[in-house]
């Protein structure tokens, strides 16, 4: 804290309303780092960061977490969907075999695998519009002699 002369009732007061100034600025200064450190640390600001496909690649590359989990669900899957009338020792072995399957995968494979999917769904919709598209009408009755 600075020592100040003040030798008159003015100084005084100018003083009171400069220090008054000062703390008000800390004061929004204070609220607008505390608002920015929260909203970094708040969920969504989280879950943008850590997220994000380059994050996951990155983690993935890492950790093979899609491996993993893929390892886990895909014998589970198959065997309540493709193996569900079979045996205990046919699902055992095509749960081994899909769990290696799994353990392989990788976030490129996945997404991959995805954008082919999608791909397959987009041309099947593009071929019916392209039809009705394609059909012209020249106004002649298909029961006429000329048709």
């Amino acid at each position: 804290m600075r020592n100040k002369d003040i030798k008159s009732l003015a100084e005084l007061h100018l003083e009171i309303s400069r220090v008054k100034m000062e703390c008000e600025r800390k004061e929004a200064q204070l609220k607008d780092d505390t608002r920015s450190y929260i909203k970094q640390f708040s969920p969504l600001n989280l879950i943008k960061d850590f997220f994000n496909p380059q994050s996951l690649m990155k983690l993935d590359g890492k950790t093979n977490l899609s491996g993993s989990i893929m390892s886990l669900i895909l014998p589970m899957f198959l065997n309540k969907t493709v193996f569900r009338g079979s045996g205990v020792i046919t699902k055992a072995i095509a749960a081994l075999v899909s769990g290696k399957v799994g353990k392989s995968l990788d976030v490129e494979s996945l997404t991959g695998l995805f954008s082919k999917a999608k791909s397959l769904f987009t041309s099947f919709t593009s071929k019916k519009k392209k039809a009705d598209v394609n059909f012209v009408d020249y106004g002649i009755p298909p029961d006429s002699e000329t048709y």
